[in-house]
């Protein structure tokens, strides 16, 4: 005679689903990355077809990953999608987006010419300026909020979570 499966009992409460430490993380990270977006949609240096782009929500924090990741140097796009922790044909999508609006360019990897290397632009390296001054405005912002001890302690222990 088969044993009758056992029923698991609910919680006693859930408001851990709501605050438990993953999902504050995930809010934060989406607060401060649509600040970013306000203040870059804002930007006076930021060119005007982008900064309009930004300011109607076209440019989402997805199109952040490429800011954030492209190196200087250029990054093949296995390497950006791996550091942006996105599959390559969502990355794929995203730096034809950022090609078609003058952000990056593909260009053949001058160490194996089969590869090609996704750049940074003029029109890009001005964004990528305007975002490291919204990053930085925004936690200007954040310190203003939690205060500059919280602030610290915050960054060193993400710091620390992270690597």
């Amino acid at each position: 005679m088969p044993i009758p499966p056992i029923k698991p009992s609910p919680p006693a409460h859930d408001h851990w689903r709501k605050t438990h430490l993953g999902r504050l993380m995930g809010h934060a990270l989406r607060r401060f990355d649509e600040r970013v977006l306000v203040l870059m949609a804002h930007n006076i240096e930021v060119p005007l077809a982008l900064s309009n782009l930004a300011a109607r929500g076209q440019v989402s924090a997805a199109h952040i990953h490429i800011t954030r990741h492209l190196s200087l140097q250029g990054s093949r796009l296995t390497d950006l999608a791996a550091q942006a922790g996105m599959s390559k044909q969502a990355m794929g999508d995203l730096v034809d987006q950022c090609e078609a609006w003058g952000l990056v360019t593909r260009q053949i990897d001058p160490h194996d010419g089969r590869a090609r290397k996704v750049h940074f632009t003029e029109i890009g390296l001005s964004w990528l300026q305007a975002f490291h001054d919204a990053v930085t405005q925004a936690e200007a912002e954040f310190r203003s909020a939690v205060g500059p001890e919280v602030a610290t302690v915050v960054a060193l222990g993400l710091e620390a979570y992270a690597e």
